[in-house]
């Protein structure tokens, strides 16, 4: 007889006070007696409820958080294929009516449905009255220039309070939103919103951003010019400057008192459309409705966040990552919404959490590369600021290195929920993280979210334990995109996500489902690692490498050669001061033989001018391994995804020396 392996002591445990509080303890025992959900067994035992009996599951979260159906529902699932699960036939609703209902209760109206903060971080509060009314307005107006349901609304705009009420505006009126951070260069735009023909575009002259002001009005007009479809412009002086020729003022357009008219539309009308980065073509243009996205949010938000009135809800992010669309949905579980435009690493590289502290923020998320810049910067949070509200910090963007959590609980709070979290722009939502019910253990997410059946798989759709495997989805989630614009056939669509195994969704993520039910993500298997055989998430190289001092960021690509020979090089953007020498070089690959093992030591060592990111801060690994393959630049990347075009010169130049050589 054998004995079972020890389990590793969890960072964090949830007092039992904590648990017993816990919005998903309430809607357990809610569900229990009205859903025959199990009464016992913890979150694991809900969790399975929840993916076995899909229908009741998603019925129930829209009675616990009270829907409000125009019309009512027939069923909750008319056909479970994927792609093109129909959810909730024969329901109207409406998302801006559902992230307004706070302003109904006439002893919420005067508090705060927003914070606003820029780079001084000042505050200043958007009550919940004031939003209604700013959204009555400009849906009058939206009406009045013809905007109609199904029509396209844009914005390109900061993370400012003028795109959230832009965007439920839009929503009320059965519109479809879409957006782009004013960072983005015309051609960037263009490429997202030429797809989808907008007939309204909100517009800022500029932004601020590191302490200086960007004047983007050239822009704007390239924008007006590209953008035939487009009936009006609407222009918001952020940064003082007067109209220009033939656009609305913003002011004008706010200032009415007419009540908000909630257009209900179908449960799968759109919403808004997303982009993914795009960085090998043109983005895709994702496609996610009104009722799926209402329903996953409040679940998400309202159970795994416990996102409640009480709530500040902080999370650093623009308008061009769909980490604001799910930010702005704080709004649905009637919480305060903090919105940072600024840079988030300005004036200093605490600067996040200055406004955590200002603006007392209980939910504070961010990206894993900040926690890790922080970590090398010796910030020390709970030192330096008033962190006692914040009682949950999340990552997303890419895996947290176990260093992250480490330092997370040692520099925030002992008594600090870590939620990292992993989703998707394709969802607009997580697949695995936060539970507040369960613990977290160093390096993991605590597990797969309700309502989502996430499964790892071998090549064979064989699902695993305790190995890595592709993230596969085997059941249909209401956020799932309905369709992408332009894609008249579903082809697109369909081979995105239902090529490698038909009927079953897979993300392109590398995961490993432990047996304690926690989840592990090991990075993109698109550009997997496979050395021998054994496949390799680049995470686990970038946690154990960036870790060394001297190392700013770093970059592995695993590249096929025709001799079928295989080449790992390992890219380092050094630390000002630093330098490669051999001694360096033996220390890196030191490094990650011990930590990790012999196999992941790559063949060489590179220096590199700075690693290449997507618009949203992605590192970009698959155009950098075309490039080395010999693929041209202009082939191997769209131009206009990348933060930083130049840098990638430098990799297309390496192709052409190894070729010669």
């Amino acid at each position: 007889m054998t004995s079972a392996t020890p389990q590793p002591a969890p960072l964090w445990q949830p007092s039992p006070e904590r648990i017993a509080a816990a919005r998903i303890t309430a809607f357990q025992s809610w569900a229990a007696e009205r859903f025959g959900a199990p009464a016992e067994g913890g979150y694991a035992a809900l969790h399975r409820w929840s993916v076995t009996e899909l229908d009741t599951f998603w019925q129930a979260v829209a009675e616990w958080f009270d829907v409000r159906f125009g019309t009512p529902y027939e069923t909750v699932l008319g056909d479970r294929a994927m792609p093109g699960a129909q959810w909730f036939p024969g329901a109207t609703l409406n998302y801006a009516e559902h992230a307004l209902r706070a302003a109904e209760d006439p002893a919420r109206a005067d508090e705060a449905a927003l914070l606003y903060v820029d780079e001084t971080h000042e505050t200043v509060p958007v009550a919940w009255g004031e939003l209604r009314r700013q959204v009555g307005a400009l849906a009058a107006r939206l009406r009045e220039l013809g905007v109609r349901p199904g029509d396209r609304v844009s914005g390109y705009l900061p993370n400012i309070p003028e795109a959230v009420t832009a965007l439920l505006a839009t929503a009320a009126v059965g519109a479809v939103w879409t957006s782009c951070a004013p960072d983005f260069g015309a051609r960037s735009v263009l490429d997202r919103f030429q797809q989808v023909e907008p007939v309204v575009l909100f517009t800022v002259d500029g932004y601020r951003y590191g302490g200086k002001e960007h004047d983007r009005r050239d822009t704007v007009a390239e924008l007006r010019a590209e953008l035939p479809s487009l009936r009006a412009v609407v222009h918001i002086p952020l940064l003082g400057t007067a109209a220009p020729e033939g656009a609305l003022e913003w002011s004008e357009l706010t200032a009415g008192t007419a009540e908000p008219v909630f257009e209900q539309v179908p449960f799968d009308h759109p919403l808004w459309v997303l982009y993914s980065s795009g960085t090998t073509g043109l983005p895709k243009a994702i496609v996610q409705s009104q009722g799926g996205i209402l329903l996953e949010h409040l679940k998400q938000l309202g159970l795994h966040c416990d996102l409640g009135p009480e709530d500040r809800f902080f999370w650093y992010t623009s308008t061009g990552w769909m980490m604001w669309n799910f930010l702005v949905s704080g709004l649905l579980t009637g919480t305060t919404v903090v919105l940072y435009d600024g840079s988030p690493g300005y004036p200093d590289t605490g600067a996040q959490w200055r406004i955590a502290e200002r603006t007392r923020a209980t939910l504070y998320g961010t990206s894993a590369a900040y926690v890790m810049a922080c970590r090398k910067a010796e910030v020390h949070p709970a030192r330096d600021f008033d962190l006692s509200a914040v009682k949950c910090v999340a990552t997303t963007g890419s895996p947290l290195p176990p260093d992250g959590f480490r330092w997370l609980h040692d520099e925030v709070a002992d008594d600090l929920w870590i939620a990292s979290v992993s989703g998707g722009t394709d969802v607009c939502s997580c697949f695995a993280g936060a539970v507040p019910t369960l613990p977290v253990h160093i390096g993991e997410l605590q597990a797969p979210c309700l309502g989502t059946d996430l499964q790892s798989w071998d090549p064979a759709g064989k699902p695993l334990t305790g190995e890595v495997g592709e993230l596969v989805v085997t059941n249909p989630m209401p956020s799932m995109p309905v369709y992408f614009w332009n894609d008249p056939d579903g082809s697109r669509y369909h081979d995105s996500y239902f090529e490698m195994f038909p009927g079953v969704w897979r993300h392109g993520d590398w995961i490993t489902l432990t047996d304690r039910g926690s989840v592990v993500i090991h990075g993109r298997s698109d550009s997997t690692l496979n050395r021998q055989g054994v496949r390799m998430g680049s995470a686990d190289i970038y946690e154990a490498v960036e870790r060394l001092p001297e190392i700013k960021e770093s970059l592995v690509i695993g590249l096929e050669e025709a001799d079928g020979g295989y080449w790992m090089p390992l890219f380092v953007h050094l630390v000002p001061g630093a330098e490669l020498d051999d001694a360096l070089r033996e220390k890196i690959k030191r490094t990650i033989r011990a930590e990790l093992s012999p196999r992941h030591v790559p063949d060489e060592v590179i220096e590199v001018p700075g690693v290449p990111h997507t618009l949203t801060g992605k590192r970009i690994e698959v155009p950098v391994k075309r490039l080395l393959q010999g693929t041209p630049l202009d082939k191997a990347v769209n131009a206009g995804s990348v933060d930083d075009l130049g840098l990638l010169r430098f990799y297309e130049e390496l192709a052409r020396t190894r070729k010669q050589a």
